[in-house]
């Protein structure tokens, strides 16, 4: 499957600490008998696919306490621990911690990272 997003429209949001913006996959609308399922059931899953579109920095990681050398400038800069999940990546998540909206007429997701299950990376989706 060829995704194809428009990264200039994306350059412009900037995660926040551990959260990630997914582009929701079409799910399956028929079971495996062949009913077709209605769109409430199919979000009703609490399993879902989607598109990482945007990650954020990282989880904050807290500064250093250097007390014991005053003289010492101190470093006031903001460290954060990278998140595993990249831009591309398929990802498995719990549909019950996802946040909705709608950019464009398309639907997204904000979730933050622990409720991501599973990566699926695959390096030719962007090519």
């Amino acid at each position: 499957m060829q995704l194809s997003i428009d990264h200039k429209t994306f350059d412009k949001f900037l995660m926040v600490g551990d959260k990630v913006l997914v582009k929701p996959t079409n799910p399956q609308v028929k079971t495996k008998s062949g009913l077709l399922l209605p769109p409430l059931v199919q979000e009703g899953e609490k399993l879902q696919t989607g598109y990482v579109i945007r990650i954020g920095p990282g989880y904050p990681l807290p500064l250093p306490a250097d007390e014991d050398e005053p003289w010492k400038k101190k470093d006031e800069k903001n460290s954060y621990l990278p998140l595993q999940a990249k831009e591309g990546d398929l990802a498995v998540y719990l549909q019950s911690s996802a946040y909705e909206v709608s950019l464009n007429d398309e639907k997204y997701l904000i979730l933050p990272h622990s409720a991501i299950l599973m990566l699926v990376r695959d390096k030719e989706l962007f090519e």
